[in-house]
């Protein structure tokens, strides 16, 4: 049952970013210094961490180290990741065929 860990999921990162004062990698564009290439770095920077830290508690969990429940939480936010990364790279390389399919 992937399906209610992935909706609390949702819900938490909704919850954040709801959330006054809570600090965000998103950083809005009329802010001196923030633009659209540091807020898609940041992204790509936390997409990798969430994906090594699914990773590492998955190894811990191998060797006997980590609690099963924070293991399948670490997998399961590093499979949302991976999927939001693999549909906004669909997404874009769409962009890109529909663009270079346009007559000049």
């Amino acid at each position: 049952m992937t399906i209610p860990a992935a909706a609390a999921a949702a819900y938490r990162a909704a919850a954040q970013i709801a959330t006054p004062g809570a600090s965000s990698a998103i950083t809005p564009a009329n802010v001196p210094g923030g633009n659209f290439s540091d807020f898609l770095s940041g992204a790509i920077k936390d997409s990798i961490s969430t994906i090594r830290q699914g990773e590492s508690a998955a190894t811990q969990q191998v060797q006997g180290k980590a609690n099963l429940v924070d293991v399948v939480q670490s997998v399961n936010a590093a499979e949302i990741t991976l999927d939001t990364v693999v549909a906004v790279r669909d997404k874009v390389v769409a962009a890109y065929q529909s663009i270079m399919n346009m007559p000049i």
